[in-house]
């Protein structure tokens, strides 16, 4: 777990560049992984990587919900409940429990990005077209803000986002061996 002499540095290396010459970067603003970050962290599906536990939770539990709509019906149309109950609530559980993570692997696939463009020594980026791409190599002030923002912002995200895989996984597993066992 990162300290608070650490987020010190990180203060201390984010005003260094606001007075040095390494503001510079040839990189077009919507290009640079900073900007690229600010825009993921504010944009509404990727933000909820940045709520409270509750928050976060209440959103995932309403994916879960608007899941459970679209595969009740489809379970029913497999099996009936009043012959078949057991198996009707384990292709439930199952099946929420895909569409859930499947909703989370493109929040987890943003922040991945986020994260590699941001830890990386190089950008790539584009002037003018996709036949113009060009690497840039970060100044050290820059490299050293960037794995900082890395390590704090983060990877506490995609930490919750393991955990929440977790979860799924774990409610799938637990789903199957139920299904393979007793029904």
């Amino acid at each position: 777990m990162p300290n608070a002499l650490n987020f010190l540095s990180l203060v201390k290396i984010v005003l260094d560049m606001n007075k040095s010459t390494v503001n510079f970067c040839p990189v077009p603003k919507e290009q640079q992984p900073i900007y690229e970050y600010e825009q993921l962290k504010a944009s509404w599906l990727f933000d909820w990587g940045t709520l409270a536990v509750n928050q976060y939770t209440k959103k995932i539990a309403w994916v879960s919900f608007w899941s459970l709509v679209f595969v009740v019906p489809l379970s029913m149309s497999i099996f009936t409940p009043a012959k078949e109950l057991l198996e009707f609530v384990l292709s439930c559980l199952i099946g929420v429990s895909l569409l859930t993570g499947l909703f989370l692997s493109r929040i987890y696939l943003g922040w991945q990005y986020v994260k590699d463009r941001l830890h990386s020594d190089r950008i790539f980026y584009e002037e003018s077209g996709w036949y113009d791409g060009q690497t840039w190599l970060k100044p050290t002030a820059m490299l050293d803000r960037d794995r900082l923002v890395v390590s704090y912002e983060i990877e506490p995200i995609l930490g919750r986002l393991h955990k929440t895989y977790g979860l799924i996984a774990a409610m799938v597993t637990l789903s199957s061996l139920i299904w393979l066992i007793f029904a």
